[in-house]
């Protein structure tokens, strides 16, 4: 395709342009459920040349609303320019850490307060029962509590299947989905996440879970309704039906590095307590009780509110490797003072954090779960108004920028 050529059909253009970029760096396209000849069109065609993928954006961009909806066209153009950022970098270009993120989520960081990381540790000393400890004395009772709170490896599997089954029947209630949709389980290592959803199409999604590291009872439930009900498999599923399924095909694809990750990263993040309330560790103590498994909930909810102000920590260690050049040991040592972990979880982190296609992403969870939390607050902390608002991130498609201007009215 010459540069600057655009059909009749701007979204087909911006399918072609999306799937190109799986040529230059694997998995950038992380679901794709569209015509398969435009997938096979990509996968033979000539190897693009990333200046080109750039200006194809930008002419595209240049081109909307090209007969589009309003809503379409904003909903593209976020895109293109996302697109549009990596083709950039992909081509060779230097672009500031901090203008790289905004040009793929649409949002602008800022480094976090370590006063407020202080208050969060005080308040972590008090949940683990030991009050005013710091340091060392802290990081030691943590440990502790993290190796109690450590399921038996034989275990995983099974309770993997009874809190998606569990949640599965709780959140098809609300959120209907069809009778054929399914999530396929299975462990993986050497991955530089906990979990993943691939969505397959035709409602079908395959969650890896990784086995790297202990699975723990505090946050197996959240990796599962994160990854499959109410999170990424539902609101695939969702957006099948009710968009894809009425001709907005520009959802069809899902890339790496757009405002479409912020959104789904922030809605997975906040998918358990939208299903099960912000009492649903006693809802998961009952479950472990089966398999013979002590969960202290109260315990688990203060460490977790506690824990709830170190959320741009690692945002914060992001910023130190790629906008100020920080050294990868100086960069683990505050992963380890801050979120109290070991060096080898630390290190894990970093694996994520110095990936070429994941660097940025980890934005996306900081930055997404405080906007939506924020925009889902205006309904309130609980009940029927908030889940209703809830659906609306699972069946719209809302952007950030859509986000703001409806908290500004």
């Amino acid at each position: 395709m010459s540069v600057g050529r655009i059909t009749d059909d701007p979204v087909t253009e911006y399918l072609r342009l999306g799937l190109a970029f799986d040529r230059i760096e694997e998995g950038f396209v992380d679901a794709y459920t569209g015509d398969p000849a435009l997938r096979v069109e990509a996968e033979n065609g000539p190897a693009p040349d990333p200046a080109d993928l750039a200006n194809r954006a930008r002419a595209l961009r240049d081109a909307l609303p090209a007969g589009l909806p309003a809503d379409r066209a904003e909903f593209i153009a976020s895109h293109l320019r996302a697109l549009e950022c990596s083709a950039r970098k992909f081509a060779g270009e230097e672009i500031g850490f901090v203008d790289e993120v905004q040009a793929y989520f649409d949002v602008r960081i800022e480094p976090g307060e370590e006063d407020v990381y202080r208050e969060a540790h005080a308040r972590m000393a008090d949940a683990l029962g030991v009050p005013g400890a710091t340091g060392d004395a802290l990081r030691a009772a943590y440990a502790r509590y993290r190796r109690a709170d450590e399921i038996p490896a034989e275990l995983v599997a099974q309770l993997i299947a009874e809190f998606a089954g569990s949640l599965r029947e709780t959140v098809r209630r609300e959120f209907p989905l069809p009778d054929t949709e399914i999530v396929d389980f299975g462990v993986v290592g050497d991955k530089p996440w906990s979990g993943f959803n691939y969505y397959l199409g035709d409602y079908r999604s395959k969650v890896a879970v990784n086995t790297d590291l202990p699975q723990y009872l505090s946050s197996l439930p959240g990796l599962i309704a994160h990854e499959a009900y109410p999170g990424h498999h539902t609101e695939h599923c969702r957006k099948e039906q009710r968009l894809v399924g009425t001709g907005q095909l520009e959802h069809t694809v899902f890339l790496v590095n757009t405002p479409q990750c912020l959104m789904a990263e922030g809605l997975a993040d906040h998918a358990l307590a939208a299903a099960m309330g912000t009492s649903w560790q006693e809802w998961a103590s009952r479950i472990y009780a089966d398999f013979g498994l002590r969960f202290d909930a109260e315990r688990a909810r203060a460490v977790s509110t506690a824990a709830a102000g170190l959320l741009r920590v690692r945002q914060d260690a992001a910023l130190a490797l790629h906008d100020r050049g920080a050294d990868l040991d100086d960069v683990a040592a505050f992963l380890q003072r801050w979120l109290l972990v070991a060096p080898d979880r630390s290190r894990q982190m970093l694996r994520f954090l110095t990936s070429p296609l994941w660097r940025a992403y980890i934005s996306t969870y900081v930055e997404g779960y405080a906007l939506l939390g924020q925009w889902l607050d205006v309904a309130g902390p609980a009940g029927p108004a908030r889940l209703a608002r809830f659906g609306r991130l699972l069946d719209e498609p809302l952007t950030p920028a859509v986000l703001r201007r409806e908290l500004a009215l």
